[in-house]
């Protein structure tokens, strides 16, 4: 194994965690922010008002995008088991 492989392969795991990851954040992020501009347009500001909301969203888009983000998981991960040998010998 060369540290260039290494270097490849912590890469790869990286994107791959960023694009599974990032529907989800991207959702609370925005979920947040349109409640936040409601709590201050309104002045209520009550803590678990943003809360349950993120909450609700993300588990939409985890079902709504769960099998998309498990497809490209399984991918890496078959690309990394078949990689083995050739990186060990």
């Amino acid at each position: 194994m060369t540290p260039e492989s290494i270097m490849g392969m912590g890469y790869e795991a990286i994107k791959v965690g960023l694009i599974i990851a990032l529907p989800l954040l991207l959702t609370a992020l925005g979920t947040g922010l349109v409640v936040s501009i409601l709590q201050a347009s309104t002045q209520i500001n009550e803590m678990t008002l943003s809360f349950i909301p993120k909450i609700l969203m993300i588990v939409v888009v985890g079902i709504m995008l769960g099998p998309k983000m498990l497809v490209i998981f399984l991918d890496y991960m078959h690309t990394l088991y078949t990689n083995i040998p050739g990186s060990v010998g």
